[in-house]
């Protein structure tokens, strides 16, 4: 009874994060989804990204499901900054267009597996059972945009109505 409850819960949380996490970059002009805001050129445009891949990796390769889009192999070289950065190539839109379908294939992995499905997470070196990743992945994806959109034009909260809340 806990593991559904604690699945469905996380499942919960994971879907808030990313609504808001679309969230912060509706309204803003391009120049401000794509402005670097941190000495390692973080934007919101890019983080929209890098939750795209990362959870790509992570409910695909991670427990043998096939992702929904081709990447290169996570220890390529330059992955981390080219998860981390729109290129001029890629709209808002594209970006929201991968985040929908990437999240609904996450949604389609945690449906399909029960919490404690083993996995196998390379980049860790560790078998890990889907708990543990939608726990990662939540922490992940709340750990960055909050502070960006603030920064750009005050507004805070995980959602227009709690904007300017401070939550």
């Amino acid at each position: 009874m806990i593991d559904d409850f604690a699945k469905a819960h996380l499942h919960d949380k994971l879907r808030g994060v990313r609504a808001a996490l679309v969230w912060k970059v509706e309204g803003l002009p391009e120049d401000d989804i794509r402005r670097p805001m941190t000495p390692t050129g973080t934007n919101l445009l890019g983080l929209v990204k890098h939750n795209a891949l990362s959870d790509a990796r992570y409910f695909g390769e991670g427990f043998d499901r096939t992702p929904p889009l081709d990447l290169p192999p996570w220890d390529a070289d330059g992955w981390w900054d080219s998860t981390h950065r729109a290129t001029e190539h890629e709209g808002r839109a594209d970006i929201l267009d991968l985040y929908e379908l990437v999240s609904a294939h996450v949604d389609a992995t945690i449906d399909a597996l029960p919490i404690d499905a083993r996995g196998y997470v390379p980049w860790w070196d560790e078998r890990v059972m889907l708990f543990n990743v939608m726990a990662a992945r939540l922490c992940d994806a709340t750990r960055h945009a909050d502070i960006l959109r603030e920064t750009i034009d005050g507004s805070v909260g995980v959602n227009p109505e709690t904007a300017g809340e401070g939550q």
